[in-house]
């Protein structure tokens, strides 16, 4: 390694030796940019005196920066990108003990970060009995006694994913029928969206469930016509059952953890947004794990863990303000719930669901509460985002936010709405009057597009999961995918960002074409957007001299206009975190 003490200096200062220190908080505006430039020039510094640790080269990356747009070969050092250009300017940066890896014309992209995950919970299910597929009765019958006959005896059987409209053609599963399959012991099956789920007698017995247990607030409990519960809880409801099942061993959330990981590197995600909902004593066990193995430098994923909001104090009460932690593993968002969710008609919307009575969805958190909380939480310097699916949670949030704003309109925020599926039109450009991130899993709408016209209609569907009118509104796109609700892959959710195509193929030109947006655009939002959304652009989201070397490599070029109805088919051929090659197809 050849470097001038001038510029060792600089590295030193900057502290990028031993692999980055720790960053607390986010810096936004002036000072990010500043901090961000400071940076680029101390690693152009290094980069011309040194050889790099590892260069990649020979491939057509898409940087995501408008000053360089495309480039053919970089340079890594500690884990930056210290120098990245043409592949012929290559070999400069090239000496005795830098790795040389070839990419062989593939197609590169900034690594792909998901805003909007539950990672322990992703984890525990590839574990778990999966339900999604099953195209019947009695495959989902058969999945379920395959599941049972594998799982000790003193476990509950859990699990699920299932989807009525594709398994049961819209009919609710219910106690009942999973008695048929699996009656001796505990089951509890969420449905896919996470906002339902389906319990046995056995499991509505450990919970205490009869005909004379009170409603839920922010919850509902289905009831047949003599008032017996029939198995399916929604929303909040579900907390009857899921206090009583047991809670997943130290062991068995490590093993949930680097199983995820695995995941992860194998789709080409290199950094995602938890919105963990554990327990408390959970998430704090999930904590631990996650700092033995960034202890153990065995992370190879970037986790930003968020808490719940209801419970922003434990944050606030230890003095964190903003994020903190380190580049691997930080901590001090908190997520919260306006409503429920479309699939289970508790979405709450301005006007009633199709042929329900009236029912108009439910607020999962009484507004009052809810403004308190995310006053308080942004009071105490802690970033927020809440999850909004129906128009009037959306409207409600945004006024919230308004409100926030105009009492302390000096500082910089970036209130998150996760999800925004469904909207008034009078809504999309409030998103960047106030600076709102529009945090969204495309794969929802070629997945809810299948019979979303059935819960509200075709009129309100039009407006729905608006990529495009929010981009044209000058909204900041933040995609993930919300797994395990959906597939993890972000090459799967650009796919129905571009195409928009229903998972049911009833749709070929794209549901609400209207609504599609380009290759780069959701690339884009998968990438700089995510990063924006947690502050972190001036590290990541791009390829830049300075930056992380986060990026990967794919089998077909994406861009290529010739190749966009073949984006869902694209494989990951390598995942790099911070230089590293974390994955590589076999």
């Amino acid at each position: 390694m050849r470097q001038s003490a001038g510029v060792l200096g600089v590295v030193l200062a900057w502290g990028v030796l031993g692999g980055g220190l720790p960053l607390a908080g986010w810096e936004g505006g002036a000072a990010a940019r500043a901090k961000g430039a400071a940076e680029e020039e101390a690693m152009t510094a290094v980069g011309q005196s040194m050889e790099a640790e590892v260069v990649y080269r020979g491939g057509r990356m898409w940087t995501g920066e408008a000053a360089q747009p495309e480039a053919s070969a970089l340079a890594v050092w500690r884990g930056r990108i210290i120098w990245l250009g043409a592949e012929a300017e290559a070999k400069r940066w090239i000496g005795p003990s830098t790795e040389v890896v070839e990419l062989e014309g593939r197609r590169v992209v900034p690594g792909f970060i998901d805003a909007h995950v539950h990672f322990l919970g992703g984890g525990l299910q590839l574990a778990r009995v999966d339900l999604r597929e099953a195209r019947d009765e009695a495959e989902f019958g058969r999945r379920l006694q395959e599941f049972d006959r594998k799982t000790p005896r003193d476990r509950w059987l859990l699990g699920g994913n299932w989807d009525h409209e594709r398994t049961f053609g819209g009919r609710l599963p219910t106690a009942e029928l999973l008695d048929k399959y699996v009656k001796d012991r505990p089951v509890f099956l969420r449905r896919y969206d996470g906002h339902m789920g389906v319990a046995n007698r056995a499991a509505l017995r450990a919970a205490g469930i009869t005909k004379a247990t009170a409603e839920v607030e922010g919850g509902v409990i289905d009831r047949d016509a003599q008032g017996e519960p029939t198995g399916i809880l929604r929303d909040n409801a579900m907390a009857l059952v899921e206090r009583v099942i047991p809670e997943p061993t130290d062991e068995e959330i490590a093993e949930a953890v680097r199983a995820a990981l695995a995941h992860a590197a194998a789709v080409g995600v290199t950094g995602v947004d938890d919105m963990d909902g554990s327990a408390p004593q959970t998430r704090r066990r999930l904590l631990r794990v996650l700092q033995n193995l960034e202890r153990e430098g065995r992370l190879t994923c970037r986790i930003h863990l968020r808490w719940p909001l209801g419970r922003y104090r434990e944050l606030a009460e230890l003095g964190l303000a903003g994020w903190f932690g380190s580049p691997w593993l930080r901590i001090g968002g908190v997520k919260g719930f306006v409503d429920g969710s479309l699939g289970s008609s508790t979405a709450r919307m301005w006007e009633p669901y199709e042929n329900q009575g009236g029912n108009r969805g439910v607020y999962v958190t009484p507004v009052e509460t809810l403004r308190a909380w995310i006053r308080g939480a942004d009071a105490a310097g802690l970033p927020v985002c809440v999850h909004a699916i129906g128009d009037e949670a959306n409207s409600v949030l945004l006024d919230i936010y308004e409100q926030i704003q105009r009492a302390q309109p000096s500082r910089e925020r970036r209130f998150r709405i996760e999800h925004a599926q469904h909207l008034r039109e009078a809504d999309y450009g409030r998103f960047r009057q106030l600076g709102v991130i529009a945090s969204m899993q495309p794969y929802h709408a070629i997945d809810d597009g299948r019979w979303a016209e059935s819960r509200i209609g075709a009129r309100r569907c039009a407006r729905s999961y608006a990529f495009r009118s929010l981009l044209e509104a000058g909204a900041i796109l933040a995609f993930g995918s919300d797994w395990p609700v959906v597939p993890l892959s972000p090459l799967l959710g650009i796919d129905a960002a571009v195409n928009r195509r229903t998972l049911d193929g009833k749709h070929p030109q794209g549901w609400h074409p209207q609504q599609r947006i380009g290759v780069r655009d959701a690339v884009r939002a998968y990438t700089w957007g995510s990063a924006y959304a947690t502050g972190t652009e001036q590290e990541r989201g791009t390829l830049a001299v300075g930056k992380w070397a986060d990026f990967v490599v794919l089998d077909r070029d994406i861009f290529d206009p010739q190749q966009q109805d073949r984006i869902a088919h694209t494989q990951v051929l390598r995942t790099v975190v911070a230089g590293k090659t974390v994955y590589v197809k076999r």
